[in-house]
């Protein structure tokens, strides 16, 4: 079975997280596919950042909402790096996509890009809210979409079916063998996150887990000789 190691928002471990110098890093650290996050600018971009503000990730203060793309570029995402766009990350780096997209309406602007670029087999669509999932799926013809869970019970495998989704994404603290097995039972592929310990690592691989999300890419070398 082929594990997959997935950078977390590129390799925040070790460069600014959601900037095109870490999803480049990741890339040539040979991971299989890079995670990161979207929020629309006030003027409609699809930008690449996790949280709702710039304050943690910038030098910047207030909401993303609040502020034009222009703005938004204006500010330092770390080691001189600016706020990407979608778009910019498409043509910088090859290799797979996992985006997480934080609402409904994120979820109709990316649709837009995938269609327009044809990228439902590149880019796999995920999610904390069922709705943006089944959106992205309604909107976009044959996308693979996952369903992420951070405090979660069994239940979210009837969710994640529910809308559509082919893969949960579980926080690896919560995951138990029950899990894991119900997620089989639903025919689902399983994640887990944040594996950035050597004991995280050997948990996901005995758990027989699909692969991992990291935000370090030495998880690749040694996930391949970890049982």
């Amino acid at each position: 079975m082929n594990f997959l190691t997935i950078g977390h928002r590129g390799v925040m471990g070790v460069e600014p997280e959601n900037t095109l110098r870490s999803f480049t890093a990741a890339q040539e650290a040979g991971l299989d596919v890079i995670e990161l996050d979207l929020h629309l600018s006030k003027d409609g971009a699809l930008v690449v950042m996790h949280d709702t503000d710039v304050d943690r990730t910038t030098d910047g203060t207030g909401a993303i909402a609040d502020k034009t793309l222009a703005e938004l570029r204006a500010l330092d995402a770390g080691r001189g790096e600016r706020i990407p766009v979608f778009e910019e990350v498409l043509d910088a780096v090859r290799v797979p996509l996992q985006a997480e997209i934080k609402d409904v309406q994120a979820a109709r602007a990316l649709a837009g890009v995938m269609n327009g670029r044809n990228l439902a087999g590149r880019v796999e669509v995920s999610s904390f809210h069922d709705e943006a999932i089944t959106e992205i799926a309604r909107l976009v013809p044959g996308v693979r979409t996952a369903l992420i869970g951070s405090r979660y019970h069994t239940d979210i495998m009837e969710r994640a079916v529910a809308a559509g989704a082919s893969t949960v994404c579980l926080n690896i603290r919560r995951l138990t063998l029950e899990i894991v097995e119900q997620a089989r039972k639903a025919g689902l592929r399983v994640i887990g996150w944040v594996v950035n310990t050597q004991d995280h690592l050997r948990l996901a691989r005995a758990l027989g887990l699909d692969g991992a999300t990291t935000d370090y890419p030495e998880i690749k070398r040694t996930g391949r000789f970890t049982a």
